[in-house]
């Protein structure tokens, strides 16, 4: 059955409220595959949550793996928006009954120091706009059923959000280099994933200019203030229940999280 964008964004709450993932929607939404279609369904969702008490604080891109893309049939990256209720502080304990089939990986994370109101942003407006950048953790989730996700379904479901953890230590953008900073992410000890920042668009810094560029053209820009998630540096892993989970990137430390539950 055929859904529109009210009916699709109230299955996705029904689904996280629940606990039960949905079904994919990318077969059901009008016109099927359409893109933006499924950012219309993310934008009913966003305005309940504002309206519902929930606060902005920044966004999240996706999709930045050139390999990823590819596995979607996409050639650039999705976005969703981060909200208040989302952060977690480093080091904290997440209880697993929050996410449905959570996931995590490593980024690095932007703060901004100045608005990017125009359309066109270049690196070098990033770099003039950035206050400071930290190591993140960010707990991606899926209310689609087995993670059985296309671009409309990841897009419709903001971008596949959870929470995000941000790091302590605030790093200057000219004391690393984003492009060569390697990333381990652990868990007991043990790396789950690596990855550099080359493999976010090449650089971090150029996933920004895309998100900027593409929120500004929106009518939305971001904001000084806004943290913006500039996507994975490695492979996502799935979560397991007692965890906990240390992503250190180069240049920029560490950062933190464990999940309440007993280690299967």
């Amino acid at each position: 059955m055929n859904v529109d964008h009210e009916a699709a964004a109230r299955e996705l709450a029904e689904a996280r409220d629940s606990g039960r993932p949905c079904p994919p929607l990318r077969g059901r939404l009008l016109p099927p595959g359409d893109v933006a279609a499924a950012y219309a369904v993310q934008q009913c969702q966003i305005r309940g949550w504002l309206a519902g008490g929930a606060r902005r604080v920044g966004a999240k891109i996706g999709l930045t793996s050139r390999a990823v893309q590819e596995s979607f049939g996409v050639y650039e990256p999705d976005f969703g928006v981060l909200l208040d209720r989302m952060a977690v502080p480093d080091g904290a304990e997440v209880p697993v009954d929050r996410l449905l089939q959570p996931r995590v990986e490593a980024e690095v994370a932007f703060v901004l120091g100045a608005d990017l109101p125009d359309g066109r942003v270049t690196t070098v407006d990033v770099v003039r706009a950035v206050d400071h950048v930290l190591p993140a953790i960010e707990i991606v989730d899926s209310r689609i059923a087995g993670w059985d996700i296309s671009i409309v379904d990841t897009v419709a479901d903001n971008a596949s959000s959870g929470l995000f953890v941000l790091g302590t230590t605030p790093r200057r953008l000219a004391d690393v280099d984003l492009r060569l900073a390697g990333m381990v992410l652990s868990h007991a000890g043990e790396p789950v994933s690596v990855g550099a920042g080359a493999a976010c668009l090449g650089n971090p810094l150029h996933a920004v200019a895309w998100l900027a560029g593409t929120a500004a053209r929106a009518g939305d820009p971001l904001r000084a203030g806004d943290v913006v998630l500039s996507g994975a540096l490695g492979p996502m892993v799935p979560v397991t229940p007692g965890a906990a989970y240390e992503a250190r990137i180069s240049g920029l430390g560490s950062v933190r999280v464990c999940f309440e539950g007993r280690d299967e």
